[in-house]
C-alpha cells in the first residue's frame, strides 16, 4: 500500500501514512476527535453549553431533522446564516448536515467555513444511489452506517475510479477498503456511535463497546439540567472504564432526556430505503 494515500496504520496514537494525500489529512482531522463527544445543537447558546461542557465539536441544526419529517416536511441542509451564527459562537470544529448525494450543499457548507461535512441519513435522502464524492472536497465528511457493510458505500472514490454505478459494482466498489480493515482489525476511519446515546452509562457502554466516541442528540437540552447532563456525558466518555467516576456523574441528573421506543410501530426508522 506504499505510496497508495490509503490508510498504513492505526495504533493507539495518530493514523500514519507513508505517503500524505488530501485523503490522510481529511482522516487526521477527523482523529482529532477521537475521544470525544460531538453534541447537536440548534442555536449559538446550546452550542456555548456543548463547549463548556466538554464537547469536541457541534453538529449545527437548524430544527431536529425527526420533528421536521414528523409534520411532513423535508430536512435539508439548515440555513447558512444560522450554522455561520453558531460557528462564530465557539472555538470548537462545528459540523453541518447535507443531504445524501447533495453535493451541492456539501460545496456550500465548505464555502462558508465549516470543519466537517455529515451526508446525513436523517435528512431527507437527494439521491438513492450516489454518495457525494468526498475527494472532491478539502474538508473531512461522516457518514452513518447501521450495518457492517455500509461504512464501504462511502468508500473507493479516488481520481478516476469514482463510482457512479449500482447493483454488483457496488459490492466490488469496497473490497479494497474492506481487505484494509481485515488488516487493521477495525475501520480505518474514526467510528462515533450515535442514536439513544442518554446517559453517562450508555456513553460509556460505547466506548468500552471500542467506539472513537459519541454523538449526543439535541434531546439533552430537553433535559432537566442540559449543562450539567452534558458534562456528564463527556466525563464518561473520558473516563469510560472507570465504574467510580462513572457512578459519580450520574448522580442528580435531573429529569431525563427524552426518548423513544424503536419497537413502536409508529416510531420512523432512519433511511427506510432500497439499497
Amino acid at each position: 500500500m506504499a505510496g497508495s494515500g490509503v490508510v498504513t496504520v492505526y495504533g493507539n496514537g495518530a493514523i500514519t501514512e507513508t505517503k500524505k494525500s488530501p485523503f490522510s489529512v481529511k482522516v487526521g482531522l477527523a482523529q482529532m476527535l477521537r475521544g470525544g463527544v460531538i453534541m447537536d445543537v440548534v442555536n449559538a447558546e446550546q452550542a456555548r453549553i456543548a463547549e463548556e461542557a466538554g464537547a469536541c465539536a457541534v453538529m449545527a441544526l437548524e430544527r431536529v431533522p425527526a420533528d421536521i419529517r414528523a409534520q411532513g416536511g423535508v430536512a435539508r441542509m439548515s440555513d447558512p446564516s444560522l450554522i455561520k451564527e453558531i460557528k462564530q459562537a465557539v472555538t470548537i470544529p462545528v459540523m453541518a448536515k447535507a443531504r445524501i448525494g447533495h453535493f451541492v450543499e456539501a460545496q456550500i457548507l465548505e464555502a462558508i467555513g465549516i470543519d466537517y461535512v455529515d451526508e446525513s441519513e436523517v435528512l431527507t435522502v437527494a439521491d438513492e444511489d450516489n454518495h457525494i464524492n468526498k475527494h472532491n472536497f478539502r474538508i473531512p465528511s461522516s457518514a452513518a452506517a447501521g450495518t457492517s457493510g455500509k461504512p464501504f458505500a462511502g468508500f473507493g472514490r479516488r481520481g478516476d475510479d469514482s463510482y457512479q454505478g449500482g447493483g454488483r459494482d457496488r459490492q466490488h466498489r469496497g473490497s479494497g477498503k474492506a481487505r484494509e480493515t481485515k488488516q487493521l482489525g477495525r475501520l480505518p476511519v474514526v467510528h462515533f456511535a450515535a442514536g439513544g446515546v442518554a446517559t453517562p452509562a450508555d456513553a460509556a457502554l460505547m466506548m468500552q463497546l471500542g467506539c472513537d466516541g459519541v454523538f449526543v442528540g439535541s434531546g439533552v437540552f430537553k433535559s432537566g439540567d442540559p449543562a450539567r447532563r452534558a458534562r456528564a456525558i463527556v466525563q464518561a466518555v473520558t473516563h469510560y472504564s472507570d465504574p467510580d467516576v462513572l457512578a459519580e456523574v450520574s448522580c442528580g441528573l435531573g429529569e431525563a432526556m427524552v426518548g423513544i421506543n424503536l419497537n413502536d410501530d409508529k416510531v420512523e426508522r432512519y433511511a427506510n430505503r432500497s439499497e
